[in-house]
């Protein structure tokens, strides 16, 4: 697992890149094509929540090993980019666009978006067993999640074309605020869990598909590898772990729902910064 992810998360912010160069001029599809990891996550989860229930948990590995093998030959199947070299960067351009305001600010806001995902990620699955919920319903229960998602990304053009990047943002922020908070208090309500999980849109389906476009547009054709990356190292890699690690802290101390109390409070943080900082990207990519 240490070497899958090292490598994995190493090549995922280049095959975000190789997809929106390959949508050009039609980059508002990038949800159509994003929703087909979440309906192969869905397949995943209910699947193996609903194995579980029958085979020990110990032989976990070796239902991971088919999807593992599955991945390794997906890869060659991806088609080498095609088209003139592009020209050298100018330099000092990707300095000047890390440094620029709303680049920061939009990096915190991610970072304390993952942060407040810590809780989830890590314990959602244990949260929801104190509560007396099986396996199997804990896998459905992340799968609506996900099913809430590609839902989004279905219609995450429209939302575009309709909001600025600004109202998109602070509106999912908020949703998720309110996500943790009534996971926190009301899990044991069932119709209340249900509609947190379908939060899981704004939280992760609309925030990870404008911030995709937002780094297209502000780090250009030069940098856009640079900038996938700096947003996959800094908020998945780092605000997750650093997520995961305070929660760890909170659950030990008090409670899950503390845990999850955690993350609200992440995403209060968040929205103030991004009202105060978020701006929309340069239209041709460039600061």
């Amino acid at each position: 697992m240490l070497a899958f992810t090292f490598f994995w998360n190493a090549i995922l912010p280049l095959y975000e890149v190789i997809t929106l160069r390959t949508l050009g001029k039609n980059r508002e599809k990038y949800g159509k094509v994003r929703l087909w990891g979440s309906v192969g996550f869905i397949g995943a989860v209910a699947l193996v929540g609903g194995l579980l229930e029958l085979v020990p948990i110990q032989n976990l590995p070796w239902l991971l090993l088919p999807v593992f093998a599955g991945i390794a030959v997906s890869a060659f199947l991806v088609p080498s980019e095609q088209g003139e070299r592009k020209p050298p960067a100018p330099k000092g351009s990707l300095k000047a666009i890390v440094s620029h305001p709303a680049v920061v600010t939009f990096f915190l806001m991610n970072f304390l978006l993952q942060v407040s995902h810590g809780a989830y990620y890590t314990f959602f699955s244990i949260h929801l067993a104190q509560y007396g919920y099986g396996k199997l319903s804990i896998g459905l229960l992340w799968s609506l999640g996900v099913f809430a998602e590609i839902a989004l990304f279905l219609v995450m053009h429209r939302l575009t074309r309709n909001f600025t990047v600004r109202q998109i943002a602070i509106g999912a922020l908020t949703l998720t605020m309110i996500r943790w908070i009534l996971i926190a208090e009301m899990t044991d309500v069932l119709a209340i869990l249900l509609f947190a999980q379908l939060l899981h849109a704004a939280s992760y389906g609309a925030l990870h598909a404008i911030s995709v476009q937002y780094i297209q547009g502000f780090f250009g054709q030069h940098h856009h590898g640079q900038g996938q990356a700096l947003y996959s190292g800094l908020t998945f890699g780092a605000g997750g772990a650093l997520g995961a690690w305070l929660s760890g802290f909170l659950v030990d101390g008090f409670s899950t729902s503390a845990a999850f109390w955690g993350g609200a409070a992440a995403m209060a943080i968040a929205i103030v910064i991004t009202w105060r900082g978020l701006r929309p990207p340069p239209v041709h990519g460039e600061v």
